[in-house]
């Protein structure tokens, strides 16, 4: 399985000229890249600027999507429109949705649900805030997002799922979570799968880790800490920086 990288722009950059600018140099920079599986997630606005992605290693994402195919749910994105701009996969159940949009564990249950059912492949992002991590409610925290998320998704469909390990009090901050603990974190959550599913399908489970992800450190998550891909913010604004980041995976 190769290394996943999956870069969410969030609500960058402002004008069309930029994303196209950001996008292009990524791309003239994965040429030479074999063994690295590339998504950019870009705001919905900016899906096009790949408009040669089929000639391309990168893969398009989208950061969100809603629960229904269609109907009048103003602002709201569905799946199977992603699908349609060129979409493998989308984010969902991001730290930032569920903080500042209030997403439920039943909300991004249902957006899984509705993703999968149209071949779409969900990046479900679970983590812990800071005040759950000073209070020790990290692994209940965990366990009830994973079972809430997934809740009444099969073990065929599990294998469409990528995990997100991504601790809300790491992200753009500049303080990841150090190699040890994240280790541990890919641990947990295995087994936290590997009870609610099969050790197999825990195992073969691909995991990735977000939070202040830069150059440097990027390499220690995957060789070290056992996740097979990385969630990465801030850094993909940075061309030069996301090239260099999927170098170091690559080599």
């Amino acid at each position: 399985m190769k290394p996943l990288i999956v870069a969410n722009w969030k609500c960058n950059p402002q004008t069309l000229k930029g994303a196209k600018l950001l996008f292009n140099s990524i791309k003239r920079g994965m040429k030479k890249i074999r063994n690295v599986e590339v998504v950019i997630c870009p705001p919905f606005v900016y899906l096009l600027t790949s408009d040669k992605r089929q000639a391309t290693k990168i893969k398009l994402g989208g950061q969100n999507c809603f629960w229904k195919g269609k109907g009048p749910f103003t602002g709201e994105v569905s799946p199977k429109q992603l699908l349609n701009f060129g979409c493998k996969y989308v984010i969902l159940g991001h730290s930032e949705r569920r903080i500042y949009f209030d997403e439920t564990d039943e909300m991004i249950n249902k957006k899984i649900k509705a993703a999968i059912s149209v071949k779409l492949n969900p990046i479900f992002c679970i983590g812990e805030t800071k005040e759950e991590r000073e209070k020790g409610q990290t692994q209940s925290i965990l366990k009830s997002q994973i079972e809430k998320g997934l809740k009444k998704v099969s073990k065929k469909e599990i294998e469409k799922i990528t995990i997100a390990y991504e601790p809300a009090w790491a992200i753009g901050t500049g303080k990841p979570c150090d190699t040890e603990e994240a280790q541990k974190m890919s641990l947990l959550i295995r087994k936290m799968m590997a009870r609610k599913y099969s050790l197999s399908i825990a195992k073969k489970l691909r995991m990735i880790y977000g939070g202040s992800v830069n150059s440097k450190n990027a390499r220690d998550y995957i060789k070290e800490a056992d996740f097979q891909g990385l969630l990465i913010g801030g850094a993909s604004l940075d061309p030069k920086e996301f090239i260099k980041i999927v170098k170091t995976i690559s080599a």
